[in-house]
């Protein structure tokens, strides 16, 4: 083993994330292009269907993105008539996003979207609830790692 052995790319378990992240996202566009959504906005839609009004910053914790990445993606998203922003009033800096009838109606559109997905995935219950479970394991490792 030579001393660059750490810089293949078989050696790195960075390359197979990226990768699968990728193509996995491509496969997603034909079917949120049905939506006029991108891949980012339909995450943050389905955390708008789920708990249909939520501040900025608790949304971009659950998505792990920060808020210079989700305020074009909101402001998108409203323009749509999707969601709706409005200032706290108890704190104007803050927030509260809240999913529109619009909103609610996009989801019995987008209701087919993890099927079609799965089609394309081809692991075992089994292999997706491991696989699943791993990778949250190192996001928590990451999000723990940034609290420090």
């Amino acid at each position: 083993m030579d001393n660059y052995d750490n810089l293949k790319l078989e050696n790195q378990i960075c390359f197979p994330l990226y990768a699968c992240a990728k193509e996995v996202t491509r496969r997603y566009k034909p079917l949120l292009d049905k939506l006029d959504l991108t891949y980012t906005q339909y995450i943050v839609m389905m955390v708008m269907w789920e708990n249909k009004k939520m501040n900025v910053k608790e949304l971009g914790e659950v998505l792990y993105l920060d808020s210079g990445t989700l305020t074009p993606l909101l402001l998108k998203l409203e323009k749509k008539g999707y969601i709706s922003r409005t200032k706290n009033k108890d704190d104007a800096r803050n927030l509260v996003l809240e999913v529109t009838k619009k909103g609610l109606n996009l989801r019995d559109k987008a209701t087919d979207v993890p099927q079609e997905m799965s089609k394309c995935v081809k692991l075992s219950k089994d292999e997706a609830i491991t696989l699943y479970n791993t990778l949250y394991k190192i996001l928590e490792y990451f999000k723990e790692e940034d609290d420090n």
